[in-house]
């Protein structure tokens, strides 16, 4: 049968735990090697996420984002065509 949904992340229901014991960090279920570098990514990401709410520069809109990620990519292309 089907796990009951308890309207937590899979994380949160031990999911996430089982499938680990039963192929410790495979590929296919964890991109990490091991609990440690897991540990160290989520606390690295959670550093950079407080960073950013805490940032008071007012928030770019995302068609600027984009213009300006054309623009990085386009003068990179020429960078390349010009070698």
């Amino acid at each position: 049968s089907s796990p009951k949904w308890t309207g937590k992340p899979l994380r949160a229901n031990g999911f996430s735990r089982i499938l680990r014991s039963m192929n410790e960090y495979s590929p296919l279920i964890s991109e990490f090697g091991s609990a440690e570098e897991e540990a160290a990514y989520v606390e690295w990401l959670k550093a950079k996420v407080v960073k950013s709410l805490a940032d008071p520069r007012p928030p770019v809109p995302h068609e600027e984002a984009m213009a300006r990620a054309r623009a990085t990519i386009e003068r990179a292309a020429k960078r390349k065509k010009a070698r």
